[in-house]
């Protein structure tokens, strides 16, 4: 019911009214809109600094500080967010309490791979390597660059463009058709997260029409998570090899997959 303030302790209205007042109390004021008025009585920003910044009244802003049940749209959140300078993190949690999906979620720098995963990805002992929401290859290591020579020599960075337009990862992959239905089924899960996403939407467009086998997977809906397991290639010069796929996803960097292979029967030091 609108306007109705519920006392529920967990309720997420409110924690998201909780969670409100701690970041206006802790965010900077905004001098200007605070002039002639006198002394602060209270830390951090007004209620009605926050809804102005957010275009929005200061009743409906005290109302979702109080707990209320009030109509909450994405946008009116966005700026919120914006209006509060909240992090990514807090942003997130934001949005999580309200239920809603961030319109604008936080995008993936073009400029460059963050140098933490880079020296994450040249540290592993084990073939690794680092891909972004679009499923490119942004790093990898020695041993990657070995094990997936066909991938390298292609020139395409894209994985699930190398996996079904080039021969040579149907001879690399030994189990390529089941790889590459469970590949399809774990990028749909992928898409979800950005489903505004110009470059994801114009990848999948072009995989369907330059791959039938993509186009048969992507009918099929399956969707799956990256959850890893074993791994088995025919490489020309290491022979048949079987590897466990451990994929980490970076807290601080939530665009990024980072692709352990560890060597099948090889145990950790004690």
């Amino acid at each position: 019911m609108t306007g109705t303030t519920l006392d529920t302790p967990n309720d997420p209205h409110r924690l998201l009214g909780q969670f409100l007042r701690a970041r206006r109390e802790a965010a900077t004021a905004d001098t200007s809109l605070g002039e002639g008025r006198g002394r602060r009585r209270t830390p951090g920003l007004r209620r009605e600094e926050v809804a102005q910044r957010a275009g929005i009244s200061t009743t409906w802003y005290t109302w979702l500080e109080q707990g209320r049940d009030v109509a909450l749209s994405a946008d009116a959140l966005a700026r919120l967010a914006d209006g509060l300078s909240l992090s990514a993190a807090e942003r997130a949690y934001l949005f999580e309490l309200a239920r809603r999906r961030d319109p604008a979620p936080h995008l993936l720098d073009e400029a460059g791979t963050p140098n933490e995963l880079l020296h994450a990805v040249a540290v592993q002992p084990v073939p690794a390597y680092l891909l972004d929401r679009h499923w490119r290859r942004r790093a990898w290591n020695e041993p990657a660059a070995e094990l997936f020579a066909a991938w390298r020599d292609s020139g395409e960075e894209n994985l699930l463009r190398f996996v079904f337009l080039d021969a040579a990862a149907r001879d690399l992959i030994t189990d390529w058709d089941d790889r590459a239905q469970r590949l399809v089924a774990e990028f749909r899960a992928d898409t979800a997260l950005y489903p505004d996403d110009a470059t994801l939407l114009a990848l999948v467009d072009a995989l369907r029409r330059e791959s039938a086998a993509f186009e048969r997977y992507w009918n099929a809906q399956g969707v799956q998570a990256r959850e890893g397991g074993r791994r088995t290639f025919d490489h020309p010069r290491l022979g048949h090899v079987a590897y466990t796929q451990v994929t980490l996803v970076p807290a601080s960097h939530t665009d990024f997959k980072l692709v352990l292979l560890l060597p099948e029967g090889s145990t950790p030091n004690p």
